[in-house]
Formats: C-alpha cells, structure tokens, sequence
C-alpha cells in the first residue's frame, strides 16, 4: 500500500484528480487498519475465531427475523447484499465497509471529528473491476456477485477466500445516492482489506493511503462546507441536519444574528 503524506487542501485536492474513477473511504484516525465493523467487532470481543462464522449467520438470521417490523416493504431482506447495507445503515456492524466515488466525501468523513492525522484510502476500482485472485483466476465479480442468490454464502460466509466484490444493491437508499457510495464486501474477516489486496496481482497499485495532517482540519472543513458536503446534505433526514450543527459549531459569520441572518 502506497502512503502519501497530505499537509494542505490544495494539494489533497491535486492528489484527488488523479485518482479518477477511484472510490475513497475516510477514516478519523490514520493509524487504524482498513478493517470493517464485524471485523473491529470481532477482533476485540470474540477471540474463538473458529466461531466468527456461525456468529455472523446468526446475527444476519436474527435480523431478518425482527426487522420487518420496522419496514414499509420487507422484501428488502430478501437480497443478501441490501439486507447486509440496511443492517450497516443502522449501526449492525457487518462485514461491508463503506467506500464512496467522491474523494471530498471521503475527506469530510476522516476530519469531521478528527484531533490527530486522519486518513483517505483510495481503491483501484478501475483495476479491480476486472481483476481475480491469483490463486483463484475464476473467481471475477460477475461470479461472486452477491446481489445473486446463493453467491454470499459460497464465496463469502465461507471465510476462506481472499476475495473481495465492489458494487452497490440494486436499489441504493437516499443515504448512499446522497453520499455517492458503494461497498466492499470482503470474502474474509480476519485481514484488513490491504492484505486481501496481496492476493491479487496486477502489476500496478490497488490501494493508496493519504494521511492528512490535523493541520489542515480547518482549511480543509472550511472548504467542503463552501461545496455543501455536511452531515444534513450526507444524511438527509433529521438525524444528519442535528449531526451538522458540530461543524456549524466551527463557523463564524460576519453578520450579527437576527432575523434574516444565520
């Protein structure tokens, strides 16, 4: 994985241009290995990993026994890949992580709550698209696919591929149009998506690392702020506008308040 430091906006910006095509994840802390939530989860509190699998059926299992309760259509639990992204949407952890095509998403995400150098992953999804395992050349996206019926758990509850797919559910909810996202899903959760990333070889690199330096936290809040990427425009429901009052927190008008005014 190639790391690059990122000291200022512009130059952040700069780097991000020539990533076209590139999906970005933002991460708070530039320390923290490129891991999804079941994986952290997982790691820290259930250390039998000869378990992780029959954990994760149950989990997904009981889910689908309980949420449609709260759904207006429950057939969205039907298709494993929109059942694992409503689960994400909520707070389950799963073995998803969350990837968007905007790098300034990507940026909002790794500085908003950031006291200390946060970090821009950025994926070749170009390259990936059409690359296989090594060990594996048969194993390409349209064949482990798991928005198809049967292909989650062969290629991916398994937990014995190091495999990843990268795409969105069919239907996308407004938080993912809004945010521009797409998903990784990997085929095991006990390596960080990098090391799965070994296994395939393509003779060019998959996965850059931009660590922002806190010091650019202000510059570069200022500036998404100007292109409207805040919490209430990435979450477009009551729960994202009362997220961005932090950042409102951090801006200061000229004018005094009052009617008409901010």
């Amino acid at each position: 994985m190639e790391e690059i430091l990122v000291s200022n906006w512009n130059e952040f910006v700069g780097l991000s241009s020539e990533l076209d095509g590139w999906a970005f994840r933002g991460q708070q802390e530039a320390g923290w290995a490129l891991l999804s939530s079941l994986s952290r989860y997982l790691n820290s509190f259930i250390p039998d990993q000869t378990t992780w699998r029959s954990r994760e059926e149950r989990a997904i299992r009981i889910f689908r026994r309980k949420a449609h309760n709260y759904l207006p259509d429950p057939r969205v639990l039907d298709n494993d890949l929109r059942c694992l992204a409503l689960m994400q949407h909520h707070g389950a952890p799963t073995r998803l992580l969350d990837f968007t095509k905007s790098p300034f998403v990507a940026a909002f995400f790794a500085l908003e709550q950031a006291d200390s150098d946060a970090a821009v992953f950025a994926l070749n999804t170009p390259k990936l698209w059409h690359a296989t395992p090594a060990s594996n050349p048969g194993l390409s996206r349209d064949a482990i696919d798991p928005r198809i019926d049967g292909n989650f758990d062969r290629y991916f509850l398994q937990n014995n591929s190091d495999l990843l797919w990268i795409g969105e559910p069919e239907e996308m909810d407004r938080r993912l149009v809004a945010q521009s996202g797409t998903m990784v899903v990997p085929g095991v959760v006990d390596k960080s998506l990098d090391e799965i990333l070994n296994e395939y070889h393509v003779g060019t690199c998959l996965i850059k690392k931009l660590v922002l330096s806190q010091t650019m936290r202000e510059q570069a809040m200022k500036a998404l702020y100007r292109m409207n990427i805040t919490n209430a425009t990435l979450f477009p429901d009551l729960d994202g506008l009362a997220r961005s009052i932090r950042v409102e927190l951090e801006v200061i008008w000229q004018a005094e308040p009052g009617p008409g005014n901010p």
